[in-house]
Parts: structure tokens; C-alpha cells; sequence
């Protein structure tokens, strides 16, 4: 059973560059609006497009389980699905 996932996430370096590594080749980059700041605790936008972290990504990182992911202006960001704020943020 998944934890639900929350506002914060706190992974490991190794965690991160699994994420990066398994995210980064499936998510399509997108420009955020003017005044969109990503950063932990901000609410992404309605016009990025989110996608559930498949399969192989949470395998890798199971805490990455219950959380979205979006590509943003060169930034992968972990959203909580149920309220739209970003729980990490992950530079390559």
C-alpha cells in the first residue's frame, strides 16, 4: 500500500537522479506562465499539463508513487495530485 502523497517531499540524492533519470525522457517540456515561480509549496498552473509518474519511475522511487510529475522550463517537478502544489523540485 502507497502513502498518499503530500505537499513535501524530501528524496536523496540518489533518489533525485533516479527520478530525473526514469522522468526527464517521458515528460515534455513546457513553458510556465510569466509569473509561475516552481519551487516546493507553489501551485502549478492550470495550463501545465500533469502526468502520473509511471510505472518504472516508482518502482525506482517508491515514494514517487501517489505524485504527478511535470517538465517545467528545465525543472521536473513532483506535484501532490490532490490539491496541485509541488512537493520537489529536481534540476538535472
Amino acid at each position: 500500500m502507497s502513502k498518499p502523497a503530500t505537499d513535501k517531499l524530501s528524496l536523496t540524492s540518489t533518489e533525485q537522479k533516479s527520478a530525473w533519470k526514469d522522468l526527464n525522457g517521458q515528460a515534455t517540456n513546457q513553458n510556465a506562465p510569466a509569473r509561475f515561480r516552481p519551487q516546493v509549496g507553489a501551485m502549478v498552473p492550470g495550463s501545465i499539463k500533469l502526468e502520473p509518474v509511471p510505472s518504472k519511475a516508482a518502482t525506482d522511487v517508491p515514494s514517487l508513487k501517489s505524485f504527478d510529475f511535470a517538465m517545467v522550463q528545465g525543472k521536473l517537478l513532483i506535484v501532490n495530485p490532490s490539491d496541485k502544489k509541488i512537493a520537489e523540485v529536481i534540476t538535472g
